[in-house]
Formats: structure tokens, sequence, C-alpha cells
């Protein structure tokens, strides 16, 4: 069954403390929000699955849609829905990130700037020097624990998030906490620069072919994409073109293999779910496609995301855009 209190805190980071040892050691930081109510995340920096080593990924400039839809949310913590459209985070479907670019890093270990504890530290020290910085931290909420102290900060009642790590296709006893659009991640805002920092993390026992109910593994070789995958792409979307409604959006594939690649059955997913088909047939080496929308897929001009799957449902790629981007009419956007 998916979390049972999924969403995301927001507030301003006033503490933090690394944690070490061989058990289940994390990266904890202390909250508060605009009422002073206080919070703790507790950020996993290691598994109790081998290989224990988290993938981690950072986004120094991260730009994405999600951030505009959390425009409005009130500080503190905000329950969200399951579901595509709203600024929950997936890592399969909402396109946050390439996987492929995902790599482990020790816990903790001796010396500076070599492990996740350094690496979190680095951004979330930087956040409590600055008193407009905003964290937003997704995950599984605990508390309010009347007459409970926290056990790292001693604020009272203890209140806070874990579970800030992806949150699907998950083996053994923790495949119960699988669920889409319920994947935890820490976003930084840094308003005086205008900048969001992402910081993404994973299991390296996590399977990334899931099912779209479930969150379950579909199979047990659905390992993270590689470097060089995937063979056909989204390289572009012409997301605002010129003239009244409806506009004939489109979004452009290159096949980057050296063989043709048959599209039959394959189809592109718009942000809210709705599917379109591909044309079928082969795609020759190095030819592009560019498919017309149809069939209810749309591609909103406030920023959104587009997926390509292949004939068995199992994502193949993904790219997301901004509103920024999809401003200017007529023009094609470029991934």
């Amino acid at each position: 069954m998916p979390l049972k209190a999924y969403g995301v805190l927001i507030g301003r980071a006033v503490d933090t403390r690394r944690e070490a040892g061989a058990d289940t050691p994390h990266y904890q930081i202390h909250l508060t929000d605009d009422q002073d109510t206080h919070f703790r995340a507790a950020v996993n920096v290691k598994s109790q699955e081998k290989p224990s080593d988290l993938l981690y990924l950072v986004s120094e400039d991260f730009r994405h849609p999600v951030t505009d839809r959390l425009q409005g949310l009130t500080g503190g913590w905000n329950t969200l829905p399951p579901g595509p459209g709203g600024p929950n985070l997936d890592f399969v479907r909402g396109n946050l990130f390439d996987p492929a670019r995902m790599r482990p890093l020790p816990p903790d270990v001796s010396g500076p700037d070599n492990d996740l504890a350094d690496l979190l530290d680095h951004y979330v020290r930087r956040a409590v020097g600055d008193s407009e910085a905003r964290l937003y931290v997704f995950g599984e909420r605990w508390g309010p624990e009347s007459n409970v102290r926290d056990k790292v900060f001693g604020f009272l009642p203890g209140n806070g998030v874990h579970d800030v790590h992806m949150n699907q296709g998950n083996s053994g006893r923790f495949a119960q906490d699988d669920g889409v659009w319920q994947d935890g991640g820490l976003l930084l805002h840094f308003p005086a620069q205008s900048r969001w920092v992402g910081i993404f993390l994973a299991f390296q026992s996590q399977q990334w072919h899931t099912d779209d109910v479930t969150g379950h593994a579909l199979d047990p070789d659905g390992a993270r994409p590689e470097p060089g995958d995937p063979s056909v792409r989204i390289v572009a979307a012409l997301v605002n073109p010129s003239g009244p409604d409806p506009e004939p959006e489109t979004v452009t594939l290159i096949n980057a293999s050296p063989a043709p690649v048959d599209l039959t059955g394959w189809s592109l997913v718009d942000r809210l779910g709705h599917t379109c088909p591909v044309p079928p047939g082969p795609l020759a080496a190095g030819l592009c496609l560019t498919v017309p929308l149809a069939d209810g897929a749309q591609l909103g001009n406030h920023g959104g995301e587009v997926t390509l799957l292949d004939a068995d449902g199992r994502k193949v790629h993904g790219v997301s855009y901004t509103a920024q981007q999809a401003a200017r009419e007529g023009w094609t956007v470029v991934f």
C-alpha cells in the first residue's frame, strides 16, 4: 500500500545534525514554519539493503513546472492527494531529471566533501544562513506526537517528515510502501538568486519499471537507465503554435541508434496521463518523426511533461518544459 500521509513540508531550515553508525543513519534537518511550528526532516543517507550506498542527483539550477505548482501552498505541512498534475514528485513519471545521471555516494566517511552527509550539508547549511531561503521536503509525515520531545532537536511536540527518497519499485518488505506520485525529495528555493536546487535520492535496490497503479516493480531487471539510453528519444515539442485554438501541437522523436526501431504500439503521454498513439512502423536510424498530438493529449502553456512509452507500456524517455519555455508563440521547445 502507498505511504499513509504523503505531502510536502515547507519551512525555513534553522539547524542540522549528522548521524553516523552502521544502523540507519540520517541527515537531520530542523525546520520551522511561519507559525513557529517545529519540524524535523530525517533524510536517509544509507540503505538497509545491499548495496547500502544511496544514489543521488543534485540539480544546481532546477527548472521544472513543479516549482510553479508549489506556488500558493502555505508554510508547514501540506498533504498532497495522489495523481498527476499537481506538485507531487514521481521519479519515473514526472520527468524531474535523467536517472542515468544518478551516482552512488557513501553515507559518512572521513575527510571533507566526499560523502552524502557532506553533500547535504553543503546545500542545507547555505539555506540555514539565508533567512529568505525555504526548503520543500517531500515525503511522509509523522506526528505531531503530544508530550513527546523530538529525539534529535528536543522541541515539543515531536513532528516531522521522513521517506525523503524514491518510494516505488521497492524490494522485499519495503514493497508495502510502493506508490505512484509519492516520491520524496528536497527542493531548496533561494529567492534572492531566483534559483531552485533539487536533491533526489534513491536506493540501488529499487527498480525503475513500475506499475502505474501500485508502483510495484514490473520485473526484476527494471534497472535504472544507463548513459546512452534510450535509442529513441523526444527532442522537441511545438507547445504553443501560432493561431487560434485548437492548436496543432506536435512532439518530435529521433532514432539515435544505428538500426531502425519499430514504433508500432508506442505512445506519448501528457502531464495528466492522456495518451496519444505514435504512428506505427519502423523509424530509420538517424531520422526524426513529428507526431501530431491527438486523442485528448495536450501540451499546456503553463509547463508540463511528455513521456514516451513502448509497446509494453514501459517508459522509454521523458522530458519537461516550463511556462517560460512555452511562452513564445510559434516557437518549438528543444530538449
